[in-house]
């Protein structure tokens, strides 16, 4: 090979601020984001040029000879001169001389020698305080080889001329970007066609939007509309078991997808078991909702009726239900609290569950039903409701070790119980014991606990010192996008207040919204002062 004297051709380097051509006879000019135009432009900072030029060095993989000695394909006699071509054009001092390296030497050029003239050509026209002029002719003959050549490029060089070449602002719609996407295309395997969707319709339709992605990112609008459009005769009972248990998982309280649900029940009683009704159920209850259908507890009251022997523990969990409604039916209480009910499931596998929810019932009749006169349940079928705390409360990320820490430096640590379990089988996140003068007193001095079953008259007894409870109202104790409190939540608060605790709620917005420990501890400061609540040397 011989090496180039000078420029090519005797003509002068015309100004690139004109029209540039891609292709014969076609002129283009660069647009005024490309990358070509921010080179050739006087503004340009040398900075800047380097920024935009720091691209990683083509790796020759399959295209190729690298300059660790591979192989071309073809054989090793054009090993040497392959490898000494790519020097020459990595050393290329203008774009002339790139292009002439090109153009002499056919027999010696590879496909990977292309993305490497291009990068040489954006390195030259950004590395130097005044890039070298750029002729028409260089950039329509560059364009040129690469379209007559890039037949025989594999898929990644097309990829890199490509990329380079979009980079340097050929033109989307010019001849040189338009073949090596169609190329880029030949090479590219066919995408299978689409499978044919069946179309849904009624009940399938909303089935399948049950399962759909969109349903976490918009549930209310999708199902809503899946709803409207089916007919009242293809839902099913397990579609609309699918719907109950959609909204109580996603805590969605939606009150038209549940009056559709109170609606369904109403109007297919007859057809309806227990172990169906109590799926169909289960939202209200969790998401602390009474439908305005009017037929609704009516008729839950003819299917406990009806089918309260036949499973127990479906009846069971209807009045759970029914009992986080605060709308208990007397007559299957008596059926739930007769001996006869209580012996039969005491042999089952779901006994304990059973007795539990039994002592749940017991104790809404306690604090909730004065006017109940029917059979409860004997004391020693009773069991703590919720002996720990939840499992959620444990598994997800909440305040209470941070509140901990500030009840702890504020109070001391013997003078708050956290995580106790106070009868019937309630668990307080943070418990004090408050004398009558309003001093925090010692936890381990008093009994932590109230008596229960509550007294008429608390205060005429001999302890008259008052507990507080402290409860933790974490973002997932509420229905999504509501102040609405689950009903889990809602009957443990209730039932407390009942039974003579003073609630202290602590609103997730709030403890959000504390910076740090010690903006905490003032925040905890200013809520248990509201109550008028003293400690340390002023407490006594």
């Amino acid at each position: 090979m011989r090496r180039p004297r000078g420029e090519l051709g005797p003509r002068a380097p015309r100004p690139t601020e004109g029209a540039i051509c891609a292709g014969p006879g076609e002129p283009w000019s660069p647009s005024p984001n490309s990358m070509l135009r921010v080179l050739l432009s006087a503004q340009a900072s040398s900075a800047r040029l380097s920024g935009l030029l720091l691209l990683s060095p083509v790796q020759p993989y399959c295209l190729g000879p690298s300059k660790w000695g591979d192989r071309p394909p073809g054989g090793a006699p054009h090993a040497g001169p392959v490898q000494g071509l790519q020097r020459l054009l990595e050393q290329a001092r203008s774009p002339g001389e790139l292009l002439r390296w090109l153009g002499q030497n056919p027999t010696k050029v590879r496909a990977h020698h292309y993305p490497v003239a291009l990068r040489r050509l954006g390195q030259l026209l950004g590395s130097q305080p005044r890039p070298p002029p750029v002729e028409q002719a260089t950039l329509q003959d560059l364009s040129q080889l690469i379209i007559r050549n890039c037949p025989s490029f594999d898929i990644h060089t097309i990829h890199v001329c490509l990329h380079l070449a979009v980079l340097l602002g050929f033109p989307s719609d010019g001849p040189l970007v338009c073949a090596l996407e169609q190329e880029q295309r030949f090479r590219l395997p066919p995408k299978p066609p689409r499978p044919l969707q069946p179309v849904l319709r009624g009940g399938l339709r909303l089935e399948a939007a049950l399962s759909c992605p969109r349903v976490q990112r918009h549930p209310q609008q999708h199902l809503i509309r899946s709803l409207a459009e089916a007919r009242p005769e293809d839902l099913t009972p397990h579609v609309m078991v699918l719907l109950a248990q959609h909204l109580a998982r996603h805590r969605l309280r939606e009150p038209q997808l549940l009056e559709a649900i109170a609606h369904f029940l109403v109007a297919q009683e007859a057809q309806l078991n227990s172990k169906v009704v109590q799926k169909l159920v289960l939202p209200f209850g969790r998401l602390n909702y009474l439908p305005l259908e009017q037929q609704f507890m009516p008729c839950l009251e003819r299917i406990l009726a009806r089918e309260a022997g036949v499973a127990p523990l479906a009846t069971v969990n209807i009045l759970m239900s029914l009992c986080q409604l605060r709308c208990l039916p007397f007559r299957a209480l008596h059926f739930v609290f007769s001996p006869g009910f209580i012996s039969h499931i005491s042999g089952t596998p779901h006994a304990l569950i059973v007795r539990r929810y039994l002592s749940l019932l017991d104790t809404a009749v306690e604090l909730e039903l004065p006017g109940y006169r029917g059979p409860r349940l004997p004391r020693r079928q009773q069991v703590p409701i919720f002996p720990q705390p939840l499992i959620t409360d444990r598994a997800r990320c909440n305040h209470k070790d941070i509140v901990a820490e500030g009840l702890r430096q504020l109070l001391g640590e013997e003078k708050y119980r956290q995580d106790l379990t106070v009868p019937p089988g309630y668990c307080t996140d943070f418990l004090l014991c408050v004398s009558s003068s309003g001093a925090v007193l010692p936890v381990r001095t008093q009994d932590p606990f109230l008596p229960y079953p509550p007294r008429s008259c608390p205060y005429t007894t001999r302890d008259p010192a008052q507990r507080v409870v402290l409860m933790l109202r974490e973002r997932w104790h509420f229905c999504r996008d509501g102040r609405v409190l689950l009903g889990s939540r809602a009957l443990r608060e209730r039932h407390l207040g009942l039974m003579g605790y003073q609630l202290l709620p602590l609103p997730f917005e709030e403890l959000e919204s504390q910076r740090g420990l010690p903006q905490l501890k003032s925040y905890l400061r200013q809520k248990l002062q509201a109550l008028g609540l003293r400690w340390g040397p002023e407490g006594g």
